[in-house]
């Protein structure tokens, strides 16, 4: 992130769009098969920082309810890039890791997800290098387009950034035990060949 002061619009006028968008994107007849398709990457998901935050996460039960913040979450982004006419960096808003985490499922549907975007013109926003990681707090921006287009956020995978720090200390010093080490991104040697 860059020391610029980003303007975005105000969040109601930002959840009325993101609410079109959403409408707009679920109406797609390749929606259900996005939804479905990100649902059946769980044998692909290694997140040692993401879902593991969330209490208790099971791929089987979890995936259902989490689909939906995701898009949500890439509906408010689409709505504040569209509004500031391509603004990459004001579009990236904070989200919770675990919604983070659902969203790179969705961007790993990429030909579907594409075709959706050219047949609907809707483009989803997602720059990792751009992204505020574990910045999402309880009353910021995101939350407020967020509760101005749906209500309630659901908060399992909607917690502030210093339950976010907690939930990560926790797991981490559960994880270097076993050989894990920074959070899944160095493990010790002889992790996956020792017996």
């Amino acid at each position: 992130m860059s020391d610029v002061i980003l303007v975005r619009p105000a969040p109601e006028v930002v959840a009325k769009r993101a609410r079109e968008i959403l409408a707009t994107v679920e109406a797609d007849p390749e929606f259900d098969r996005l939804r479905t398709a990100c649902a059946k990457y769980d044998d692909d998901w290694t997140s040692f920082l993401g879902y593991a935050l969330v209490d208790g996460f099971d791929i089987a039960t979890d995936t259902d309810p989490l689909f939906p913040e995701a898009m949500r979450a890439m509906a408010i982004k689409s709505a504040v890039y569209q509004l500031t006419e391509g603004n990459e960096e004001a579009a990236e808003v904070p989200v919770s890791i675990p919604v983070d985490e659902m969203i790179h499922a969705l961007a790993a549907q990429f030909t579907v997800l594409s075709r959706i975007q050219d047949r609907t013109g809707v483009r989803f926003v997602h720059a990792t290098d751009r992204e505020p990681i574990g910045e999402w707090d309880p009353g910021d921006y995101t939350h407020q387009v967020y509760r101005a287009a749906w209500g309630a956020m659901n908060e399992r995978y909607w917690f502030g950034k210093e339950e976010t720090a907690k939930r990560k200390a926790v797991v981490t010093a559960k994880y270097e035990p076993l050989g894990i080490l920074d959070g899944g991104r160095r493990f010790r040697p002889g992790f996956a060949t020792a017996s």
